[in-house]
C-alpha cells in the first residue's frame, strides 16, 4: 500500500532530519497509537518505544497495548502515573471535570519527553486528522508531540490503513476512548459518530457541503473555529502591529 510506504519514509525522515535515535510513543490500546506504532516500527526497526502509562483508566486497555507491542515487536515501559496524579491533586485546589481529566495526557506529555530526552527520540503523537480538525486533544498533552504520522488522516482513513498493516480486528473495532474517565468514549464527547465527523470534514474540504446535515455541519464548523488556538503556535505581541 502506498500509502504505508510514504507515511514510514516521511517517519524516517523526520528521525534523521532531527538528528535523533528513534521514536517514542504512548500505547493506549487503541487503534490510533497501534496504526503509529507499527508505522514507527517499519521505519526504524527496534529503534521504537511504546510507553504504557496507566493513570486510572481501564485494566483492558493496557492489555491490549501489551498485546500489539508484542504482535509488532516493539519494546514497551510501563510507568504508572497514578501516584503521580493523586500526588498532583493534593496540591491543587479543587478542579472540575476537565480540569481533573486533562491533568493525565499532560502526565503522560512530560513522561514522554523525559524518556525523549534520556533515548534522543523524537515524540510520535498518535492523534488524527477528525480529533486534531475540530480540537479534539489535549493542549500541551496528548497534543505536546514532534511528529503527527497519522495527522494528515481522517478516522476511516486510520483504520482501512490498520487493516493494512495487520492490527488485530479487535482493536480496530474497540469503542475509541481517550480513557479521562471511567465509560468515556470518543464519540460520545464530541456529540456525532466519527463516520459523520469524517464526512463534514471532507465535505468542508472539498466545498461540497449541500449533502450534509445542516446541524452537524454547524457543529463541525463551529468547533473547528473554537478550537483554532490549539492548532497554531502561541500569539505573540509585537509592538506597532
Amino acid at each position: 500500500m502506498k500509502l504505508v510506504d510514504d507515511i514510514t519514509n516521511w517517519i524516517r525522515i523526520q528521525v534523521e532530519q532531527a538528528r535523533v535515535e528513534g521514536v517514542v510513543l504512548g500505547l493506549s490500546g487503541g487503534v490510533d497509537s497501534s496504526v503509529v506504532a507499527a508505522l514507527s516500527r517499519k521505519a526504524v526497526g527496534d529503534r521504537v518505544l511504546g510507553l504504557i502509562m496507566p493513570c486510572g483508566g481501564s485494566p483492558v486497555d493496557e492489555e491490549d497495548a501489551l498485546f500489539v507491542a508484542s504482535q509488532l515487536g516493539i519494546k514497551t515501559e510501563r510507568i504508572n502515573l497514578e501516584a503521580v496524579y493523586r500526588g498532583m491533586l493534593e496540591v491543587l485546589p479543587s478542579g472540575n471535570k476537565l480540569a481533573l481529566a486533562n491533568l493525565k495526557p499532560r502526565l503522560r506529555m512530560i513522561t514522554l519527553y523525559y524518556y525523549a530526552n534520556n533515548l534522543n527520540y523524537l515524540v510520535a503523537g498518535t492523534g488524527n486528522k477528525s480529533e486534531i480538525m475540530v480540537g479534539y486533544f489535549t493542549k500541551y498533552g496528548d497534543g505536546g508531540v514532534d511528529i503527527l504520522p497519522i495527522g494528515g488522516l481522517v478516522k476511516s482513513q486510520v483504520r482501512e490503513l490498520a487493516k493494512e498493516l495487520g492490527i488485530p480486528k479487535e482493536i480496530i473495532d474497540k469503542p475509541p476512548s481517550a480513557g479521562l474517565w471511567e465509560g468515556q468514549t470518543d464519540e460520545g464527547e464530541l456529540g456525532i459518530t466519527y463516520a459523520e465527523l469524517d464526512k463534514t470534514i471532507q465535505a468542508l474540504e472539498s466545498k461540497m457541503t449541500e449533502d450534509t446535515d445542516a446541524h452537524i455541519l454547524s457543529k463541525v464548523e463551529n468547533l473547528i473555529k473554537c478550537s483554532a488556538h490549539k492548532r497554531a503556535l502561541p500569539k505573540i505581541f509585537e509592538e506597532g502591529k
